[in-house]
């Protein structure tokens, strides 16, 4: 890849608004955990997702051994909590916020916006990253919606447009 596409395709991707998640997994009793956006719904039947990890982080070996993993959607309170995960060496990271444990020793944020549990399925590799999909075994929601984005580097919320003012309304779809 070119220079100038590998950095234009950077800037691309910097556009796309994504929700701020974090991957946990447990092996042998200890919880492990990183920050990532590239996460995805793959079907209904059977309910399931997708997460792109790359093979050079610290997180790829262990998701690439485990059987079961937790994507936990950030609420946008959890601004600290994504910090944490994506710094390479941050002490403990598990004791910030509300952690807890699965019948499957898997972490999850007792608080998160959501969090849904894994069981892996299928790893395929592809250029610098893995993607590994996992069907759905359980989902524990969040009652009120305020999920963290993050967009261009920097992270933000969504408000709905149908809970906006009419006169917002109207200057975004240009009827004023």
């Amino acid at each position: 890849m070119t220079p100038d596409l590998g950095d234009r395709f950077r800037a691309a991707m910097r556009r796309f608004t994504s929700t701020v998640t974090v991957i946990t997994t447990g092996q042998d009793g200890q919880h492990h955990g990183m920050t990532a956006t590239a996460v995805s719904s793959v079907s209904m039947e059977p309910p399931s997702l997708l997460v792109c990890v790359n093979r050079s982080g610290r997180l790829f070996e262990l998701l690439e051994s485990c059987e079961r993993f937790c994507v936990n959607v950030l609420h946008s309170e959890h601004v600290s909590i994504s910090r944490t995960f994506a710094e390479p060496a941050s002490a403990d990271r598990f004791a910030q916020g509300n952690w807890q444990t699965s019948a499957h020793g898997i972490p999850y944020l007792g608080n998160a916006q959501v969090a849904i549990f894994c069981a892996k399925s299928l790893t395929v590799p592809y250029g610098s990253h893995s993607v590994f999909f996992g069907n759905v075994e359980d989902i524990r929601l969040r009652d009120d919606v305020a999920p963290l984005l993050y967009q261009d580097g920097a992270y933000g919320i969504c408000q709905s447009l149908w809970q906006a003012d009419e006169s917002l309304l109207a200057e975004l779809a240009g009827w004023g």
